[in-house]
């Protein structure tokens, strides 16, 4: 009975044995496989040329690659380049001027940081080089594009300059003896006393405001500051300023300040 078992387990063993060899994947043609003594598949060559053979006909061997700016850009970006050598600042291009830097006060709260030197904005020229910080030049150039130059587009060919009666300078407000100091003391600040057009004409705010022909004219010049500007004052705010426009970029809690 024992020896019956003994053969019995041996058999079963035998069985349940591992297989001498294993079976191999049949070669297909034009991709034949390599086995190794030990067995294992070969893996394929990837040296340049051997994977450039087998991509042929089936691909490109390498991408184009695209130019890293196409030539349209990079002929606005030399555009830009050459406009910036012309002066521009405060990082756009239709504020043209100079830099000029820390300006110093020679009164306490007077001064300026990083002071510019305006002489034009969206092409439309200052009558002087006006002295103002970039926020100050900034809200001028929006003032210029969305209200001067569509409320004169149709008046002697259109907006040419701004007479410019005050910019920088370290003083009161309005020059009152023991008075706060004005924001044109700060560099936040612009008068605008008068506007030129193409065709020469000159219209001023002490003689425009109530003209027949200029009067809703100005009144848009004025109106259209507030919201670029934090304090616009006219003719009717007070008599110091009866022949100029202020513009300033000061801001209240309540919003623009416009009278």
């Amino acid at each position: 009975m024992k020896s019956w078992i003994a053969v019995f387990l041996l058999s079963a063993g035998a069985a349940y044995a591992a297989p001498d060899t294993s079976l191999r994947p049949v070669e297909r043609a034009g991709n034949a496989v390599t086995v190794e003594p030990s067995g294992a598949i070969a893996q394929p060559s990837r040296d340049a040329a051997a994977v450039a053979a087998a991509n042929r006909g089936q691909g490109l061997s390498q991408s184009l690659r695209p130019e890293l700016r196409p030539r349209k850009f990079r002929r606005i970006a030399r555009e830009r380049e050459r406009l910036r050598t012309r002066g521009a600042v405060c990082g756009d291009l239709d504020i043209q001027g100079e830099i000029v830097g820390r300006v110093r006060g020679s009164k306490r709260g007077c001064g300026v940081e990083n002071a510019v030197r305006v002489r034009s904005v969206s092409g439309i020229e200052l009558s002087l080089n006006a002295v103002m910080d970039c926020g100050t030049a900034k809200a001028l150039k929006t003032w210029v594009d969305n209200t001067a130059k569509l409320a004169l587009a149709r008046q002697g060919g259109g907006l040419k300059r701004l007479r410019v009666a005050a910019h920088y300078a370290c003083r009161t407000r309005n020059n009152q003896p023991g008075g706060r100091i004005s924001e044109h003391g700060k560099g936040r600040a612009i008068d605008i006393s008068a506007v030129r057009l193409q065709d020469g004409t000159l219209i001023t705010v002490r003689n425009g405001w109530n003209a027949a022909n200029t009067s809703k004219i100005m009144r848009r010049l004025h109106f259209g500051a507030c919201g670029p500007f934090g304090t616009v004052l006219g003719p009717d705010s007070d008599r110091f300023h009866r022949d100029h426009f202020h513009f300033d970029t000061a801001r209240y809690r309540s919003g623009p300040y416009c009278r």
